[in-house]
């Protein structure tokens, strides 16, 4: 998609001159190719001469010449960029994980770029405007109306002709490497101490050195309230040590981790008494550094001049407006009255607001149990690693796919949350990282794990098995979630926990879960969205403002879709996820994996999931929609998940 040109380059007689040497049934490759050429071109890139001769000499008009020239861009692609990433992602592993720590190198090693200026040097080199020329780079609605009709020869030349972007000089790289990190490692390092919290009855919970990772940690606990038939004050009291997370009330002597004294988080007092001493906004500060990049950013991004059109039109490859109706269209199903309804019953008590994390909806075994059969199977994260093969054997895999992805998979334990990072290159493994107990790995580090597993195998099947290396990958966060929730939800099956005959169908308790989790997420998801689009409105808003701006947007959401069900929330609860800091607009994709998972999931009964994984996976980065028809026969959508769910619901109530 292009539009003519403003310049002072000789535009129209290299056109001219073009077309005269090739013919006219090239006319549209040449004009589309020397006008994106042009929109990039500086003065220290050549005169109008210079110009002229790059087009002349490099335009590639014979077929066969241009598939030569495809081959080369993926492989210097691959080649560069792919051993780039490695190098960064091993010198962020101190930074990373938990164990040897180095202060002040760590964060030094884990910031060092070896090609800050990259973009510029593609085009400074001349490498990106010989793509620009000879290959289309279509935007977002091109793609949608048209690749469903493109060869993977013709996708590839896509992802090649869009994989040069703007020219971002190395500094303004530098600076947004900076901040992207301190945002990271101050979610990564926000772990807070409730060692000394108490209930509204004055009990503790905790030992005293105990520190939960906000906001996950936190909301784990709260999750394993449900199996204490006394978990409840409990529960109440962390929601409040969430909200003053949210909101930074946070007593500064909590968070030193020195005060001794009782902290009851509902009055946020210590041994009775108030503070004024808090930690305050600085987790504004941390996202207002994220508009600072999104802002630094803005200025080169031409075609999508916003943090808001580059992670829907680029990364996400799904229209803002799309997935803002998909969000609004979960949470306004009329099966979620149903669904409350179904927890009432199951809680035997009127909803509150932190049941949006009740999500096990059969009585699950004790932490203490679940964390034996985890130490029977799994002593450790080696362990785990060592016996991925056996793994993938037990889920159907055969014995060469096992050994291939077993083996290609580095576990290790995190800083912050589990993670997992692709191979930049088919020569290494995947890496998944997730956290353990002190002396075991634990059911909560386990259950993480395979999470992070269904990330890992996606990962290296979408490389090494993919039709062409442009297309490694899948298209968005969004897929390989599908594939984390998929795999996380085979965790019991893996250390041999199965449905007895007098137990539901596993396929209905996973749709009612599936469906808790993604209404769980949407909100946060829609508040995420909405803080944005103030925040470009308001772009010179303070940390203070930002965060009651925030609160406000969490709680309007709140009132619109979840007060019905699940009644007040004075914590604010849809602005905890830290995932908003560090990983601006990432949200939605969790709510969409949840969506696509299910719809694979469904897709798969009494089909054989390891060949599914593979045959889905390879497919190749093709747009999200067009990659679910081909996998499943249907694009995204909630439908299937809510229509399920309605009738999961009715079979559940009946058993």
């Amino acid at each position: 998609m292009t539009s003519h040109v403003e310049t002072s380059l000789p535009v129209e007689h290299v056109t001219r001159a073009l077309i005269e040497t090739h013919g006219e049934p090239l006319r549209g490759r040449i004009t589309q190719g020397v006008e994106r050429i042009a929109r990039q071109w500086r003065d220290d890139d050549g005169d109008g001469d210079a110009f002229a001769r790059f087009c002349e000499e490099h335009f590639v008009a014979d077929p066969a010449d241009r598939t030569r020239l495809l081959d080369r861009f993926e492989t210097m692609l691959h080649t560069v960029e792919g051993h780039l990433y490695e190098i960064r992602r091993n010198l962020r592993r101190w930074s990373d994980l938990r164990g040897d720590e180095f202060p002040g190198i760590d964060d030094m090693m884990a910031k060092f770029d070896p090609a800050p200026d990259l973009s510029d040097q593609f085009y400074h080199q001349k490498l990106a405007f010989v793509a620009l020329l000879n290959f289309d780079r279509p935007d977002l609605a091109e793609m949608l109306d048209h690749g469903p009709d493109w060869s993977i020869d013709q996708w590839a030349q896509a992802r090649i002709g869009k994989a040069f972007g703007p020219r971002i000089p190395g500094q303004v790289n530098d600076r947004v490497r900076e901040l992207e990190h301190r945002a990271n490692m101050w979610v990564a390092e926000f772990h807070v101490p409730v060692g000394t919290m108490i209930d509204e009855d004055g009990k503790t919970w905790f030992d005293k050195d105990r520190k939960l990772l906000a906001h996950w940690l936190i909301r784990e606990e709260i999750k394993a309230g449900y199996n204490d038939s006394a978990g409840l004050p409990m529960q109440r009291a962390l929601m409040w040590v969430m909200s003053r997370q949210i909101d930074g009330t946070i007593p500064r002597a909590i968070m030193n981790g020195d005060c001794k004294a009782k902290w009851d988080p509902k009055r946020n007092t210590l041994d009775g008494q108030p503070t004024d001493d808090l930690v305050g906004p600085e987790r504004y500060e941390r996202w207002l550094d994220m508009m600072t990049v999104a802002k630094e950013l803005d200025v080169y991004h031409v075609e999508h001049p916003s943090a808001i059109a580059r992670k829907f039109e680029l990364a996400r490859e799904i229209p803002e407006e799309d997935v803002e109706r998909l969000l609004v269209d979960l949470l306004s199903a009329p099966v979620r009255k149903d669904l409350a309804l179904f927890l009432t019953a199951r809680l035997g008590r009127p909803l509150e607001a932190h049941d949006i994390y009740f999500d096990e909806i059969l009585q699950g075994k004790p932490a203490d149990e679940m964390n034996e059969l985890v130490r029977a199977m799994f002593a450790d994260e080696k362990q785990f690693q060592a016996k991925l093969p056996e793994v993938l054997r037990g889920l159907g895999y055969s014995d060469a796919d096992a050994e291939f992805l077993g083996t290609r998979v580095r576990v290790e334990i995190a800083k912050g949350a589990g993670h997992a990072m692709r191979p930049g290159v088919p020569q290494y493994g995947a890496w998944l990282r997730t956290n353990r107990l002190d002396d075991q790995l634990g059911w909560d580090g386990f259950d993480t794990a395979m999470h992070e597993l269904g990330h890992t195998i996606e990962q290296l099947i979408s490389t090494h098995f993919v039709p062409r290396p442009a297309l490694r990958n899948v298209p968005n966060t969004a897929c390989t979630e599908a594939f984390a929730f998929l795999y996380q939800s085979l965790a019991k099956r893996v250390l041999g926990i199965e449905a007895g005959n007098n137990e539901p169908d596993p396929f209905d308790v996973d749709t009612v879960q599936t469906a808790l989790a993604a209404c769980q997420i949407g909100g946060p998801s829609l508040v995420e969205l909405y803080v944005w689009r103030w925040l470009y409105k308001n772009p010179d808003s303070d940390a203070a403002s930002l965060r009651d701006q925030v609160i406000t947007i969490a709680d309007d959401v709140w009132d619109r879709f979840y007060v019905e069900h699940f009644g007040p929330d004075p914590y604010h609860i849809l602005a905890a996820y830290q995932h908003m800091i560090a990983y601006p607009l990432y949200l939605p994709d969790y709510t969409i994996g949840h969506i696509i998972s299910h719809q694979i999931r469904s897709y798969m009964r009494g089909k054989d999931l390891a060949a599914e994984t593979k045959r889905i996976c390879s497919t190749g980065r093709l747009t999200p929609d067009l990659w679910m028809k081909k996998a499943v026969g249907i694009g995204i959508s909630a439908a299937p998940l809510l229509e399920d769910t309605a009738a999961a619901l009715g079979r559940l109530q009946a058993h």
